[in-house]
């Protein structure tokens, strides 16, 4: 049982990693739509700074993603490990 749990938690980690950085992009791409929907000078300017935000989370996004692919991969290689070799 605790074998399966363990996968079970890697994968519920690994989704919930990925859903937070897509819902927070998701929110400030829509604040940055809104404002710029304002119209005018303000809105232009003001859709800017959200936008540049945006960037700036993808590639933090993307750099979390590489660290989460390293850690899946190394403890699915200890879980599989500590399967096939019951200590």
């Amino acid at each position: 049982m605790s074998y399966i749990m363990r996968a079970v938690s890697l994968g519920v980690r690994l989704f919930a990693n990925m859903m937070s950085g897509h819902t927070l992009l998701k929110i400030m791409a829509g604040f940055s739509f809104q404002i710029f929907a304002m119209g005018g000078l303000l809105g232009l300017i003001g859709s800017a700074i959200p936008l540049v935000i945006v960037f700036i989370i993808t590639g933090l996004e993307i750099g979390i993603a590489c660290l989460q692919a390293y850690v899946f991969t190394i403890l699915s290689i200890m879980y599989l490990n500590d399967s096939i070799n019951l200590h």
